[in-house]
């Protein structure tokens, strides 16, 4: 259990980094001006580019940065735990825009997205990509990790 909840704050950790690099990454592309950021995970990220002359990019950028970059360290390392942490970043980064989708709340990136001329479909892909692999990978990796300590509980209790 502490492995598990251990691997919980990294995944998170990871997950609004990289999700908010991806902002700046896209920001800085674009030309934008950056007028703040804030990249702690435990006050929720976020940046704020004035004037931003491609506020898609700006902000498409976070979550594509936040499931592909976790994706490509896990394929470059292929450990199970850097697996767990890349399936969370797919996974959460759906569910953020799913979410934000249904708040309307005009601060989260959905609802921006909207504003800047996304389109719904385009939004609706994203997160059908992103849960559709990210949900069975994730639950996976967690059914892994809690099977492989039964297994060696079982293990261990037959060798005694």
């Amino acid at each position: 259990m502490i492995r598990f909840t251990l691997l919980l704050i990294a995944s998170w950790v990871v997950m609004t980094t990289t999700h908010e690099v991806g902002h700046l990454i896209g920001g800085w592309l674009g030309g934008g001006t950056l007028q703040h950021a804030e990249l702690r995970p435990w006050h929720l990220p976020h940046s704020h580019f004035a004037p931003d002359p491609h506020p898609l990019l700006t902000l498409w950028s976070g979550p594509f940065v936040g499931a592909v970059v976790p994706l490509l360290v896990a394929i470059a390392i292929g450990k199970p735990s850097v697996w767990f942490i890349a399936n969370f970043c797919v996974l959460a980064n759906g569910v953020y825009l799913a979410v934000a989708w249904f708040t309307g709340d005009p601060f989260l990136d959905t609802p921006r997205l909207l504003a800047a001329g996304a389109s719904p479909l385009s939004i609706a892909i994203y997160c059908a990509l992103t849960l559709g692999w990210g949900y069975p990978a994730f639950r996976g990796n967690c059914q892994a990790l809690f099977r492989k300590k039964t297994v060696k509980l079982s293990q261990r209790d037959i060798s005694d």
